[in-house]
């Protein structure tokens, strides 16, 4: 049976204090791990209101010391964000205080928008460097032993221990390129790509050349909402398309609560935007649920299925993946 896994971007909604909106998630993943859920991952974001993962380090140290099995890991750093041999140490350390445990996946998108991204690097020439191969092999010597070339004398702390997994991640063709060159393990963003999965998993699949791993292996991220009725499901999904429109239409704001998102009216091009959000997120009762992402899966190969239900009712989420759960495992 293929594994089920969670993409958390710990949903930050209106009148939640942040506390609240991480306690959440840390009580997702004790959930989550009881259910069986290989693996929880996550993202790096900046400047999104509605979304209170900023930092996957922290998260992951965190939701870590409240779980005992469950994998946890970055999906993704992006790492043109970031100084490789910074990458490197902070998740040696995470490796050496949870050994086994842990997933570094890797983005070369800035997760924000452009102005937040030259507040983050620097400079617009950072910005608008395209070197994340480079970057990777960096990432890489620091994380075996120690950098070449100027740096030398310098190792990554603690030294004990390696990196822990990397995998490359994409909504797009370059990642799959990239990791099947490599032999690296893939991983796809479905749940916000507006291209289908297909070509950039078939790409990985027929392109990939043995290297980190002998053999392909790629997870499909997707976007779900499952409820006992259609209109609970499609309840549940709301807050997170209206965040979504206000988003891509620059107008960034949390998550609305349920019943203020049920009475937002779209006007000028948000049908449009919330037409194209709707398409990436699969809706409805847990057999109507499964069976469509049971063929997506299918369709595209996938080794793994990484679900992210981005809801602003952090019970009816909890419920969501337990639904899925018990009806993937039918």
């Amino acid at each position: 049976m293929t594994p089920l896994s969670i993409l958390d971007l710990t949903p930050h909604a209106d009148g939640v204090p942040s506390h609240d909106a991480i306690a959440h998630s840390v009580a997702l993943a004790r959930r989550a791990e009881a259910l069986g859920y290989a693996r929880i991952w996550y993202a790096e974001h900046h400047s999104l209101p509605g979304i209170a993962s900023t930092a996957p380090d922290l998260m992951i140290a965190h939701v870590a010391a409240h779980t005992a099995t469950i994998r946890l890991g970055a999906g993704g750093v992006m790492l043109p964000n970031h100084a490789p041999l910074r990458i490197a140490e902070a998740y040696r350390l995470l490796e050496a205080m949870y050994p086994g445990r842990i997933d570094l996946g890797l983005g070369r998108a800035p997760g924000t928008d452009q102005r937040t991204a030259l507040a983050l690097r620097g400079s617009r020439e950072l910005v608008m460097r395209d070197d994340f191969p480079a970057q990777l092999d960096e990432l890489v010597a620091w994380g075996q032993t120690q950098a070449g070339g100027g740096y030398a004398s310098i190792k990554a702390q603690p030294d004990d221990v390696l990196l822990p997994p990397i995998w490359l991640l994409g909504s797009s063709d370059y990642s799959a390129r990239l990791a099947a060159a490599r032999g690296y393990p893939f991983a796809f963003a479905a749940h916000f790509s507006p291209a289908p999965p297909d070509g950039p998993m078939r790409l990985y699949r027929e392109g990939f050349v043995p290297g980190v791993i002998a053999r392909p292996r790629a997870i499909l991220a997707l976007s779900v909402f499952c409820a006992e009725t259609v209109a609970e499901a499609e309840a549940l999904a709301r807050p997170a398309l209206v965040a979504f429109v206000r988003l891509r239409t620059g107008r960034p704001t949390r998550l609305p609560e349920p019943r203020d998102a049920e009475g937002y009216v779209f006007t000028g091009i948000e049908p449009q935007v919330a037409a194209e959000v709707r398409a990436t997120q699969i809706i409805g009762t847990p057999e109507t649920v499964v069976a469509r992402v049971r063929a997506v899966a299918e369709r595209t190969a996938a080794d793994e299925v990484m679900i992210t239900t981005h809801a602003a009712d952090p019970v009816a989420r909890q419920r969501s993946y337990e639904l899925l759960a018990h009806a993937w495992r039918a």
